[in-house]
């Protein structure tokens, strides 16, 4: 598979990876076609699984490498990493605060953003839609950087990365479709927006990729951001809701689970 990558562009290398990781959005979306009803407990800890995904791939697959090509520069190796780092969140906040939308378990009248007469199903879905954006981002800004022959960006690394994002998408796909399905929308229906919550992925992955390849002086800044907004994601949301259940403990094991993961995948293909 690394040789077949190592044929495409950046571009095209993220292309392939977002849809991957939209693919398995999908397979986990396509759970509520054999059940209407999805257990809380298993829910709870897949989100929780995904939240330590995602905290393990902002250090290691984009932090780490934002700090280290920094080292050799004008600035000092912080400022990179850290000021794309805080970017990265105000920008997921800033969206937060202007696209309308619904957090689960939640009534309609307390949805965020700006004002509007959505219905509660497409304020469910521009939710975990909004936080795909950063998933995307991360996966095309890795294969951009590693164009780029940096030692501490390569492919290997990158495809990790897609990979670990995949296998936190499964429980997205079905934290969107499960609670439509309970909420009396067809079981096609209850899919359909599940996959459609994660077409945002391959957009940003080429979006992220073509810019750092176009300007490399953006690398450590463009993985950091990403870090950032993903981290965003992960405390605003993935954590919260992988405890709103009641199995906190389960949800907390998943997390450090998903943690390991995240790690073994990065250190031993990165």
């Amino acid at each position: 598979m690394i040789e077949l990558f190592a044929t495409m562009t950046p571009v095209a290398q993220a292309l392939v990876a977002t849809c991957f990781t939209w693919g398995v959005t999908a397979l986990g979306a396509s759970t509520v076609l054999f059940t209407r009803n999805v257990s809380r407990r298993l829910l709870d800890g897949m989100l929780g699984f995904a939240a330590g995904v995602m905290i393990a791939a902002s250090y290691w697959s984009l932090l780490a490498p934002a700090i280290e090509m920094a080292h050799g520069g004008m600035l000092p190796a912080w400022v990179p990493a850290v000021s794309g780092f805080v970017l990265g969140a105000i920008f997921l906040r800033g969206i937060d605060l202007i696209l309308p939308h619904l957090h689960f378990d939640t009534p309609v009248e307390q949805a965020e953003g700006i004002k509007t007469h959505w219905q509660r199903t497409a304020l469910l879905i521009m939710a975990i839609t909004l936080h795909n954006i950063p998933e995307g981002l991360a996966v095309g800004v890795a294969f951009g950087a590693a164009a780029n022959g940096h030692d501490t960006a390569n492919l290997t690394g990158a495809v990790a990365l897609a990979i670990g994002i995949g296998l936190q998408n499964f429980p997205e796909g079905l934290a969107v479709a499960a609670p439509l399905r309970r909420e009396g929308v067809s079981p096609l229906k209850s899919f359909w927006y599940g996959q459609l919550s994660a077409v945002v992925e391959p957009i940003a992955g080429i979006v992220g990729a073509g810019l750092v390849t176009i300007a490399r002086p953006l690398l450590p800044y463009a993985l950091s951001f990403a870090a950032g907004a993903m981290i965003f994601v992960v405390v605003e949301e993935a954590i919260p809701e992988s405890q709103r259940g009641g199995h906190t403990d389960l949800a907390t094991l998943a997390t450090i689970g998903g943690f390991a993961v995240m790690m073994l995948l990065d250190v031993a293909l990165g």
